[in-house]
């Protein structure tokens, strides 16, 4: 059994031999991964049955499943509108002019662009999941390695690196058609009209920040699973999941 793939059911398990507190265990992981050592025999164990592939193929579930579960969750009903982590507040320049607007009778364009940015968002999010899948198949060894060894964000950030271009070209034409249909960027239009006095809005562009926001989102979200899918055996929902987790 090579030291990564010890480290792999050490550090994503967060379950080696019961002496090891957690941060003990990542540790000892990361040296792992920088020279050999040897490996505890609870690890040892655990890990004896699984080929390379059936390791890394088991990381690759468990991103999966995190992807899975987060495009879900956003492209839902109020999957952003309701939630208020990643509620796509109205841009700064807008929202320091919505009293002023609202005092002009404007207010309830402002509430329809906020909502409307919101629903192109979820309109969007099931575009992703194929790109993410793709990441995840194009994965290397070295990538993985870089996910075991890196922090609890690791995998995020990888796919932020991979991905983000993708998801933002086939996020944006979405936003922009939800945003167009009700009408929100002649809206725009016209509140740039009416905050000329206060100093307009500055050629400002409502697409890219919706879309910019709901990528925002979105990695917010494959964070939160791939801590889940790390320290609770629970959030496992593979059997080969289960099997490279196993305490």
């Amino acid at each position: 059994m090579k030291p990564y793939q010890v480290c792999l059911l050490a550090i994503l398990a967060g379950a080696g031999a019961p002496a090891f507190a957690a941060g003990d265990l990542l540790n000892q992981g990361r040296q792992l991964l920088g020279a050999p050592a040897p490996a505890s025999p609870a690890a040892s164990s655990s890990a004896s049955s699984l080929s390379d592939t059936q390791v890394i193929g088991g990381l690759k579930d468990a991103l999966k499943v995190g992807a899975e579960r987060t495009v879900k969750r956003l492209g839902a009903p109020g999957g952003y509108l309701d939630d208020t982590s990643i509620h796509i507040p109205l841009p700064g320049s807008l929202a320091k002019l919505k009293g002023p607007l609202t005092m002009a009778g404007a207010g309830n364009t402002l509430g329809d662009l906020e909502n409307r940015m919101n629903r192109g968002a979820e309109a969007a999010a099931p575009k992703a999941l194929e790109i993410l899948a793709d990441a995840v198949t194009k994965m290397s060894l070295s990538d993985a390695k870089g996910i075991l060894n890196g922090p609890q964000d690791a995998a995020t950030q990888y796919f932020k690196n991979s991905s983000s271009d993708a998801i933002a070209k086939a996020f944006k034409p979405i936003v922009e058609q939800t945003l167009a249909e009700v009408g929100a960027v002649k809206a725009l239009q016209t509140l740039s009209y009416r905050a000329a006095p206060l100093g307009g809005l500055g050629g400002f562009d409502l697409t890219e920040y919706a879309t910019a926001k709901a990528m925002d989102g979105l990695f917010h979200y494959i964070a939160k699973e791939e801590g889940a899918i790390r320290a609770n055996p629970a959030a496992r929902s593979t059997d080969l999941l289960k099997q490279v987790f196993a305490k």
